[in-house]
């Protein structure tokens, strides 16, 4: 089976480029060239790797790195640009991209830097947890926890826009409001009750507290099985 990649470029003649020279390698690439795009792909779509450009048009690179990272898309990621100052590779390094590869460059150095991405992402990134729909099990390599009617709703709520703090008051409205009783504090305690059973094992992933904001994941955040 080929290894699947995104490419993100806003120059349509890159990505195809790009494109056909990485199926020759044994690459089955796809493309994008808005990062609004992109994160969606990178969302639903299952990749082994990304390329994307620093510059995108009116969007940036590194923006859509960022993003990636905050909603715990943990697959390895080259950022490519025409820019070689060591300030514009440890911007691309600090928004979370695994390697900078600076234009212009050879498919050889290419297809060997992902290679090498790709063998680290083997050893040091374990795969994400796994919460299966039907018996509200959240499992990972080390284990799993049943997880009540209540604490699965509530983790299945963070989880439709991960790295996007909910207000306490929206969790309410969500999950609690329909039956006409109680109030916000209930949030928190079930944040508490969901908080400790995700600190029993390396689960890849936390819950987070935005001042101010709401709560949200953080890390590599688990997959959804309906079996």
């Amino acid at each position: 089976m080929k290894t699947r990649l995104l490419i993100v470029d806003d120059d349509p003649e890159i990505t195809s480029a790009l494109a056909r020279g990485l199926a020759l390698h044994g690459y089955e690439a796809q493309t994008e060239n808005r990062a609004d795009r992109a994160l969606l792909r990178l969302q639903k779509d299952s990749f082994s790797g990304a390329v994307i450009d620093v510059m995108l048009g009116a969007d940036s690179g590194l923006d859509l790195v960022r993003s990636a990272r905050s909603q715990g898309i943990n697959l390895p990621i080259l950022m490519l640009s025409a820019l070689s100052d060591v300030e514009h590779r440890a911007a691309g390094l600090e928004a979370g991209a695994d390697d900078y590869v600076v234009k212009p460059f050879s498919f050889d150095e290419l297809v060997a830097r992902l290679r090498v991405q790709e063998r680290r992402a083997g050893q040091q990134r374990p795969m994400p947890a796994m919460l299966d729909q039907g018996t509200r099990i959240l499992s990972c390599e080390t284990g799993q926890v049943a997880l009540t009617e209540r604490e699965f709703s509530l983790l299945d709520l963070l989880l439709r826009d991960p790295g996007t703090p909910l207000s306490r008051g929206d969790i309410f409205d969500c999950l609690w409001a329909a039956e006409g009783s109680g109030n916000e504090n209930v949030v928190d305690v079930y944040i508490g009750y969901l908080r400790k059973k995700l600190s029993e094992r390396d689960f890849g992933f936390e819950i987070r507290t935005i001042r101010n904001k709401g709560f949200c994941l953080d890390g590599a955040v688990p997959r959804r099985d309906a079996t």
